[in-house]
């Protein structure tokens, strides 16, 4: 039997079959004029719900549907080798798509079932999701038109390849150039020979220094950018052949900015201003107020941003933080920011500042809050909580014909679900001699499961069995340890 041609939903990117090709737009492969009709594969307890959620969504997402519950209480636990052995599809149907949670082979049941096979999202919630609404007004997301500089700290006590290492992991987190940042007390007689090797990779290169010791050889050996001129080292910018950051003589204010921008324009060095951010409590709001009154005097000028004077100063987590900050960079048209990964909490910088950079992007661009958007941000808190309730548990406590513990976490509580009853409380410890485990394996697991799922009711977010916990870009995934 020749198998069927359907289309795939847009948001559904596991396991589309790239062999299969998509027929004209509301029609399915036999070439009839009708919506495509897709079998939604599922468990006897999660039924109701599934039918529930597509009574809604197929109207609205344009599909005819048809849904099939297996003779397995808990869908999650079924396998595509199991499934192919039973599952028999009705009349007319252009696609199935199975739990998330389907393990084994899928080429199994695509040569059973002779039509395109995906996996739905993992919690049955995500469904509407799939079906593209929010997919098709994000179709331009990943846009950006901030260029992040990203500094290795003191280049003189690191060796070459120390330095090739540094500016490896950055470009890998998003960067676009590597800063070469010197100490004071120099001058550095080996910056040519470091940017020369960071060059040899393909890296653009700054270089960071006030002194012309430094940024004149540096930029010999390919350096694209210095850090930074200001009258006390102008002179040297002079003949340098490329690009210079402008800062104002006195930190605190504009002060000789514009001489010296006056100055570089006449000689006609390219060059970008920098007003300087200060750390809080030391003129912060006053440093944010020159950003934007430098952009009224100079509305065509390129500007630049340090960040690492907020995020490294402030003993806070620099996920959010920098994203405020490039929020303000990008209405402001501020073009380049330079960051730093020193303190703990900020190691992760370059990675925030290229997620940001698209969030707020998209944000300015098409006027939309910056919510439910990115994912990858989400790194305390997950974006939504995820809730049973009280009813459906019960629900499922009653239905349950096995002894395998289901575990779930809501409302501050943890919940262990089997044929052999419904335990739920808020220690781990008192709920564990309750469950009669006596394997040393399955008691680790439980262990481990009722451990994250503490972890996600303290912090607020939602836990899945057999999940990892998401914290947004930081996820570590897992491998399965369910018991079959």
């Amino acid at each position: 039997m020749a198998p069927r041609k359907g289309r795939t939903a847009r948001g559904l990117p596991q396991e589309v079959d790239p062999l299969k090709e998509d027929p004209p737009e509301g029609q399915s492969g036999t070439g009839a004029a009708r919506r495509e009709r897709i079998a939604f594969i599922t468990g006897k307890l999660a039924e109701p719900s599934l039918r529930s959620l597509l009574e809604r969504l197929a109207p609205e997402a344009g599909f005819e549907y048809e849904v099939v519950a297996l003779n397995i209480a808990v869908a999650a636990l079924m396998t595509a080798e199991w499934a192919a052995r039973r599952l028999r599809l009705p009349d007319r149907i252009d696609r199935a798509i199975f739990p998330g949670f389907l393990g084994g082979d899928l080429e199994v049941l695509r040569r059973t079932l002779a039509v395109p096979v995906q996996l739905g999202p993992r919690d049955l919630r995500d469904l509407p999701r799939s079906f593209g609404k929010e997919a098709r007004d994000l179709e331009d997301y990943g846009a950006h038109d901030i260029e992040i500089i990203a500094e290795v700290n003191h280049v003189p006590r690191l060796s070459a390849e120390e330095v090739l290492a540094a500016a490896r992991a950055y470009r890998e987190s998003g960067a676009d150039v590597i800063d070469l940042g010197c100490d004071p007390g120099g001058p550095f007689r080996g910056i040519a020979d470091r940017v020369r090797a960071l060059r040899d990779e393909g890296f653009r290169v700054s270089v960071d220094t006030l002194d012309p010791a430094e940024f004149v050889p540096a930029v010999a050996a390919g350096a694209e950018l210095v850090l930074s001129v200001n009258a006390s080292n102008l002179e040297a910018a002079r003949d340098l052949g490329c690009e210079v950051v402008v800062i104002p003589d006195r930190p605190s204010s504009l002060d000789g900015l514009e001489r010296s921008m006056e100055k570089l324009s006449g000689w006609g060095v390219k060059h970008r201003i920098d007003p300087v951010l200060e750390p809080m409590g030391f003129g912060f709001a006053a440093s944010l107020a020159r950003y934007a009154r430098a952009r009224e005097l100079f509305p065509r000028v390129e500007m630049m941003m340090g960040t690492g004077n907020i995020t490294e100063l402030t003993g806070a987590d620099s996920a959010p933080i920098n994203v405020i900050l490039l929020g303000f960079c990008q209405e402001l048209a501020i073009r380049s920011v330079l960051t730093t990964e020193v303190i703990h909490w900020a190691r992760t910088s370059v990675r925030e500042l290229d997620l940001a950079r698209r969030l707020v992007h998209f944000a300015v661009k098409h006027r939309r809050l910056p919510k439910h958007v990115e994912p990858g941000l989400h790194l305390l808190r997950d974006e939504a909580l995820r809730r049973h309730g009280k009813a459906e548990l019960e629900r499922l406590a009653a239905e349950i014909r096995d002894r395998n513990f289901r575990i779930f976490a809501e409302d501050g509580t943890i919940h262990v679900i089997s044929s052999e009853g419904h335990l739920e409380g808020r220690d781990p410890f008192e709920l564990f001699p309750r469950l009669g485990v006596s394997d040393a394996s399955h008691a680790f697991y439980l262990g481990y499961e009722m451990a994250k799922a503490v972890t996600a009711l303290t912090l607020g977010k939602s836990y899945t069995q057999d999940e990892a916990l998401r914290w947004g870009f930081l996820t570590r995934e897992e491998p399965t340890h369910r018991r079959q």
